[in-house]
């Protein structure tokens, strides 16, 4: 079965231009899959290997029920989307005469309103590096993690795509930077004033020889005249860092909430909707190939929208207030 796998794996990678993050969770699904399959004596063959012909129905719903016992429904739902899609390429390329898992019922995902922070949250937990600067010396990772909140919010880039950026993706003169999404597809996010003050003084200081990753993981230190000596190996940050300071910055922020970094992006988006920006626009800033996706990453105020309400229906209002008929 690997051998199957590893072309299906090719062909996300060359026919889909799937990322490699989407290529490694299809891959993690399918070696779970397999290992659960070795352990069921129907599904091998002669010489004891996983036989993808004898993979049946009950053998894909055997895998799904035994997940429940330590995995949430979301999760769950994924792994049997990965071993449709990979049984649906089998059967388009010939090489297994049905998909077993076709008929199998997902479990139904509750669907949960993202964390999404105020104004004046978000304001306030962007801003917590900076309090921890004052009355000290300029730290290397305050600077780091400083430019790290401010583009997350002013972009609503995902925390991948943010890690993923190098030095040379950066304009900040222009306030852009290139963002390499999900599919490979390259777009342009926008930053806004605070968030190029704090690149570029993150930059200047930390990264003055330019090239290589924007934000450097482990310890950030300095060279003789700042930033990272030239030569030195830099370590690209890795998303689990930036979601731990995140964490970190919100218990020192004193927000009543769990942000993770896909809040920022949550809330970057929720913001513009909230200040008139239509979704067409917000879609194209978060690079969604979707529009119903962009839907689901906003969360309308009632405020907001009884004020949107109010001022486009003709008749939202009484005649005391004006109503146009």
């Amino acid at each position: 079965m690997f051998g199957q796998v590893d072309l299906f794996i090719d062909y996300l990678a060359v026919e889909r231009n799937s990322s490699p993050n989407t290529r490694l969770g299809y891959a993690r699904d399918l070696s779970q899959f397999y290992a659960f399959l070795k352990s069921e004596p129907r599904c091998l063959g002669p010489g004891g290997e996983v036989d993808i012909e004898r993979i049946d129905e009950p053998a894909v719903s055997g895998f799904i029920y035994a997940l429940f016992r330590s995995n949430k429904k979301i999760t769950i739902a994924r792994k049997l989307s990965s071993i449709r899609s990979f049984f649906r390429f089998l059967v388009k390329k010939g090489l297994a005469k049905a998909n077993p898992a076709e008929c199998v019922s997902a479990p139904r995902v509750e669907r949960f309103l993202p964390t999404v922070l105020t104004v004046e949250e978000a304001k306030s937990l962007i801003e917590a590096p900076g309090s921890a600067l004052e009355g000290q010396d300029e730290s290397p990772s305050i600077l780091r993690d400083l430019a790290i909140l401010e583009v997350l919010y002013s972009s609503g880039i995902r925390v991948s795509e943010l890690t993923g950026l190098d030095a040379g993706s950066v304009d900040i003169e222009a306030g852009t930077i290139r963002v390499l999404g999900k599919g490979n597809k390259e777009r342009i996010a926008y930053l806004g004033g605070h968030a190029k003050d704090s690149l570029r003084l993150y930059m200047d200081k930390e990264r003055p020889y330019g090239g290589g990753p924007l934000f450097i993981g482990g310890k950030v230190g300095r060279g003789g005249n700042g930033g990272l000596k030239a030569g030195n190996k830099q370590r690209r940050l890795t998303p689990r860092t930036v979601q731990r300071l995140v964490k970190k910055y919100t218990a020192t922020s004193g927000i009543n909430k769990t942000p993770t970094p896909h809040s920022l992006r949550h809330t970057f988006a929720t913001h513009l909707l909230d200040a008139g920006v239509d979704l067409r626009s917000i879609q194209e800033l978060l690079g969604h190939s979707k529009l119903s996706t962009t839907q689901r990453y906003t969360k309308v105020g009632v405020k907001a929208m009884m004020e949107a309400y109010d001022a486009a229906h003709p008749r939202a209002r009484s005649k005391k207030q004006g109503g146009s008929f």
